[in-house]
Parts: C-alpha cells; structure tokens; sequence
C-alpha cells in the first residue's frame, strides 16, 4: 500500500480517538482515498482498513482499561450508537468504546459500499447498523 493511503487511514484513526473528525468525515475521508471498510478489534486494540484489492494497513490504538463483557447486549449497542449519532456535549470515541466493551462488544466492521456497520461480541453475535440515508 502506498503512504499516502496509510497516511490517510492513520490520520483517520487519530482523528477518531482525538474527536477532530466525526464518524462521516471519517467515512468520506477513507471512501476518496480508495478504501472500502475497516475493522476495528477491541481486543487486540488495532484497527485494520481495506483496499478492494486485498491490501491493507493495520494500526494499533491505545487500549482502554477494561476487557470486552462475556455477554454481548445488542440493546445496548444500538443506544450506544444512537447517542454517538446525536454527538451530544459529552460524546468521545474514547467513551463510546469503552461503554461498547462494557457491553460486550468485541470489534466493528464498517462496509462502505453496504452501508453498513457489524459490531459483533466474543461469541460471535451481531448488530447491524446501517448508515443514516
């Protein structure tokens, strides 16, 4: 992959933990850049973007303090993105992931061409997203 597409998924990673880009201006970001999704694992702290050629870049993050729940609360998940939708005041990505953990939410798959996020638990149970029209 060239550096200017790792540039762009690693500025797009940064912007995400530090709140200087929202989930849209992310998305737009990485779909001009050539990309096609992302996947995010909360347990090994890395997110992971894709080329629709095969090639990718993985990036590690900074782990929050506590593991994934054993039991994954898709209720929960879906208030979870809700919140993040309306962006309130005391809205963060760092905050949204660790609430995400605490309910059980092992990662995440962004599709751009389906519109779509899958967030997933440790024994594979799911929750789809779909984008806002």
């Amino acid at each position: 992959m060239d550096a200017e597409r790792i540039s762009v998924a690693q500025a797009c990673l940064a912007a995400a933990h530090d709140g200087s880009l929202s989930f849209p201006e992310i998305v737009g970001t990485l779909i001009r850049a050539g990309f096609e999704g992302y996947t995010v694992d909360y347990r090994r702290n890395s997110q992971t973007c894709y080329l629709p050629d095969g090639e990718s870049v993985a990036m590690d993050f900074e782990p929050s303090p506590a593991g994934v729940a054993a039991a994954f609360d898709a209720p929960e998940i879906e208030r979870l993105v809700r919140w993040a939708q309306t962006n309130p005041a005391d809205y963060s990505y760092a905050a949204f992931s660790r609430k995400a953990k605490a309910a059980g939410c092992a990662g995440y798959i962004v599709s751009f061409a389906g519109r779509r996020v899958v967030y997933f638990g440790r024994t594979a149970e799911t929750h789809v997203e779909h984008f806002p029209q």
